[in-house]
């Protein structure tokens, strides 16, 4: 195991008693509170330095009451030192005053809008959703992006069309592994990479493939082509906890990680499990 503190650039913390999930119906596993104190315990013996609190799609309007509540947990544990927050953008640019209230918050470093549920293509090409992404650059924020690997095509048009925003590819875009997947998203996540204003995180890939029956020999080659893509200088590693918990432990895939980059330099290593999720997210 990775032995010295790493950076989990992608955590998930639920306080049921403070908001609604709605998705949890179709995922009751996970419809329960989820504090930093259980996750400090699923990832034992490896110790987590520095971690990201990923939005994590509260019901309709409780997104900015969910980053002021991130902002409290912060508060009290020095280790939560970012937020990727949510917010419409569909709505355009009026939301500026929303990104106005979330510059108070100090843990707040980007946002994120899922795309993965969103059944029309055209999504992130409306005016009003580039309009507001092009917003962050203003407050230093960054935008995950959540899709599906059958989502790529336009989603890298509207990374094209903003330019000046710093983009992280969450879960390097939910191939299909399960299916044995692999083309078009080896060409896409090659074309992705050729934009140099977006990172990508190795994180949420057990998920993708049977939760049962999945082995390290089977997530190897969508690894390797990640990092063979976009290199030791923008990738990080995420532990999609608890959300990774349907398909093992938060060590089985940080072991698979471990694992895979076994023959890569010690720099590489701290690079992927620490030093560019400190560096993407500015902590």
């Amino acid at each position: 195991m990775i032995d010295f503190p790493i950076t989990d650039t992608h955590v998930h913390l639920l306080d049921t008693s403070k908001f609604k999930y709605g998705w949890a119906s179709g995922a009751p596993r996970l419809g329960r509170d989820w504090t930093i104190h259980d996750l400090d315990q699923a990832a034992k013996p490896c110790v987590i330095g520095n971690m990201v609190f990923v939005e994590v799609d509260v019901d309709y309007p409780q997104h900015m009451d969910e980053a002021a509540w991130v902002q409290e947990l912060a508060r009290s544990d020095p280790r939560l030192k970012g937020c990727v927050a949510s917010l419409p953008l569909e709505e355009g640019p009026k939301l500026e005053a929303d990104l106005e209230r979330l510059s108070r918050l100090p843990v707040i470093r980007g946002i994120r809008r899922l795309i993965q549920n969103k059944s029309d293509p055209e999504f992130v090409l409306r005016p009003d959703f580039i309009a507001a992404t092009k917003l962050l650059p203003k407050y230093s924020y960054s935008f995950d992006i959540c899709i599906y690997h059958h989502q790529f095509g336009n989603v890298i048009e509207f990374v094209r069309r903003c330019p000046e925003v710093s983009f992280v590819l969450d879960h390097i875009g939910k191939p299909g592994i399960k299916d044995g997947l692999t083309e078009p998203w080896k060409r896409h996540i090659r074309e992705l990479s050729r934009i140099p204003n977006v990172m990508c995180k190795l994180s949420g890939v057990t998920t993708e493939a049977d939760h049962e029956n999945w082995n390290r020999d089977q997530l190897r080659p969508y690894i390797d082509h990640v990092i063979d893509s976009f290199g030791f200088d923008r990738i990080m590693y995420g532990g999609d906890w608890p959300v990774a918990e349907l398909a093992g432990k938060y060590t089985d895939w940080i072991g698979v990680l471990d694992w895979a980059t076994a023959g890569c330099t010690p720099e590489e290593r701290r690079k992927l499990f620490r030093d560019n999720g400190i560096r993407a997210y500015r902590l």
